[in-house]
């Protein structure tokens, strides 16, 4: 059991960073030098990242909370999201603490999605530890990193006390961080005294009344649904009883039947916390996001946490392909209903609307802060054994003084100078406006746009093939605009099998040259489907089924050997941004296929 420590022996920290700067391998090694794993203990890379898509997708998703002692205090470390379709998990959990150290990777500086995580910091009044991580790398120029991270914290409207930030250098990979260039490399010890140091303790004290807002939530099969959050002020022992305060402002009086801290990544079960913990608390089944929950004798209603609105929707609707229920198992409207109302109570950054009860509709609307947000969602349910079909996503429209708005982003690119004019010339035609273009000393040429969201959907699978998957980018949600009118889609048209049953090598030989195929020998196709990609900017119907009729006259060479392209496969996200309006993605725990929606077949 944990004890309770006084707030100043507590300090609240998150990590934020942009994609791939190395906060989750920082964590890795703070927790290691505080000998927090047993020293037999195997511990993976990466150790924070335990959901399997972070893992295949090498970016942080959900947050997750970790403490580590360092001699007297208690460091309670949050790893954030650094994606901006995640944004929901980011406002919420720097609401639970008192810093930031933000890592920016040495060599490149401050990139866009830095700037999304330390505006939000910065809006909450935070003062950030800046950590100049990867000092390492060759070529690594810590001194114009530090001038460039000073200058955005200027653009992002910082105040004087936020630009006299702490900063150090480090590399999380190496396991060590000095103040001073030319100090010691040894150990993470100059970081864990600059914390105690430069982060303030929790505000709050033991002798006040309890409080706490609840930031996120979770789920547990015997406990039911589990509260987590700072505690504001006050203690909370087991046992003992708080009232609990919903949106609607309705007072319930609850019993606490289990506190939990963290030591490590591992959730502790605690008697008491008080003022500064982080503890998930059990025995309020009705608890969601934002609620307050607080002593019986003293009344309080927190603020409302207001999360940013999503800007792109999705429909999900049962899979009516001839191939339905052949590798999930949970293939039913009501099936698949029951999963997303789960998600519902525990995702609120995601909007999800059943639509009217009296109508029986067979669809579900999703709506999220990006495709990426999305596709996480979707994906989970596949590996979860659902099976299900995607129309194409759209965009969230507002009625904005009269006039028809439409979501706006601020597109960063980064691409090798010879294909920026082909990146240009397509984004240009998908109503973006070119704001800014440079090319470094190596030949590297980063672009920024204003776009609307309409133009990047799409956009992700075309920009990796003109770059040839050497192009980085990356987007913020900007705002709204007025409706930009018609963005061109997909320029080149669907080859659609006329036909059920298995593909054959004669076949696809002879449709290789109409266009690219999806689909190899032997897959299973039905008709609607499509099984390639069309030369032209028509739909072309064809048998792909087709075997070759046997004679008994032998041509010589001819019958020798067929050379097949490998076939185009595709990923979740891929599916989502290829698809054209009348075109639908099969999704099953096995299998992505592309479909012409029903009602456009004869």
């Amino acid at each position: 059991m944990q004890k309770t420590l006084s707030p100043k022996n507590i300090r609240n920290i998150a990590i934020i960073a942009h994609i791939d700067h190395g906060k989750t391998t920082m964590l890795d090694s703070l927790l290691k030098q505080t000998h927090t794993f047993r020293d037999n203990q195997a511990i993976e890379e990466r150790v924070m990242d335990s959901y399997d898509q972070e893992k295949e997708r090498g970016i942080t998703i959900f947050a997750k909370h970790t403490s580590i002692q360092f001699e007297d205090t208690k460091i309670n470390i949050i790893d954030t999201p650094g994606h901006a379709d995640f944004s929901g998990e980011v406002e919420r959990i720097l609401g639970m603490v008192d810093s930031v150290l933000l890592l920016v990777d040495a060599l490149e500086g401050p990139m866009p999605q830095t700037r999304f995580v330390l505006t939000k910091a910065l809006q909450m009044g935070l003062k950030p530890i800046v950590v100049i991580n990867k000092i390492d790398r060759p070529h690594a120029n810590p001194d114009r990193v530090l001038d460039l991270t000073f200058d955005l914290f200027v653009e992002l409207g910082a105040t004087d006390e936020q630009l006299d930030f702490s900063y150090i250098f480090a590399s999380g990979l190496a396991g060590f961080a000095f103040r001073k260039l030319g100090d010691e490399r040894k150990d993470m010890r100059p970081l864990f005294e600059m914390i105690v140091e430069a982060v303030t303790p929790p505000k709050g004290d033991l002798a006040s009344p309890f409080l706490m807002h609840v930031s996120t939530t979770s789920y547990d099969d015997y406990l039911g649904r589990q509260a987590t959050g700072r505690i504001q002020g006050g203690s909370i022992k087991k046992g003992e009883y708080v009232t609990h305060i919903d949106e609607e402002g309705k007072e319930t009086r609850r019993q606490i039947t289990k506190i939990e801290g963290y030591h490590g990544i591992v959730k502790v079960e605690m008697d008491e916390a008080g003022a500064g913990d982080i503890v998930s608390l059990s025995g309020i089944p009705e608890v969601t996001i934002g609620d307050t929950l607080c002593s019986p004798d003293h009344i309080v209603r927190l603020p409302r946490i207001r999360l940013e609105e999503p800007t792109v929707s999705v429909d999900i609707t049962v899979n009516s392909s001839p191939f339905v229920g052949r590798s999930g198992k949970h293939v039913t409207i009501n099936k698949i209903k029951e999963r997303l109302e789960r998600e519902k109570k525990a995702n609120i950054s995601l909007k999800i609307d059943f639509g009217d009860s009296s109508s029986n509709q067979d669809k579900v609307t999703v709506a999220g802060k990006g495709e990426l947000h999305l596709a996480v969602l979707i994906e989970a349910m596949r590996r979860d054994g659902y099976e299900f079909s995607l129309l194409k996503p759209k965009v969230i429209t507002k009625q904005i003084d009269g006039g028809l708005q439409e979501p706006l982003e601020r597109a960063s690119l980064q691409v090798p100078e010879e294909y920026s004019g082909t990146v240009i010339e397509e984004l240009s035609r998908r109503k973006g406006e070119l704001q800014n273009l440079s090319t470094n000393e190596h030949g590297i040429t980063s672009l920024e746009f204003l776009i609307p969201t309409r133009g990047l959907m799409g956009f992700r699978n075309s920009f990796l093939t003109m770059t040839r998957g050497l192009g980085i980018l990356t987007s913020l949600f900007e705002g709204y605009i007025p409706w930009k009118g018609e963005i061109p889609g997909r320029k080149r048209g669907a080859l659609v099998s006329m036909c059920q049953g298995s593909t054959t090598g004669y076949a696809a030989f002879n449709l290789q040259e109409r266009g690219e195929l999806f689909v190899g020998p032997g897959d299973e196709v039905y008709e609607g489907m499509i099984v390639g990609e069309h030369n032209r900017d028509n739909d072309l119907e064809v048998n792909i089924t087709k075997g070759k009729q046997l004679t008994n006259v032998r041509a010589s060479g001819s019958d020798e050997n067929i050379i097949l392209t490998p076939p185009r496969r595709f990923t979740l996200e891929q599916a989502i941004d290829f698809i054209a309006d009348d075109e639908w993605v099969e999704v099953t725990p096995q299998h992505i296929r592309l479909r012409k929606a029903p009602v456009q077949r004869r």
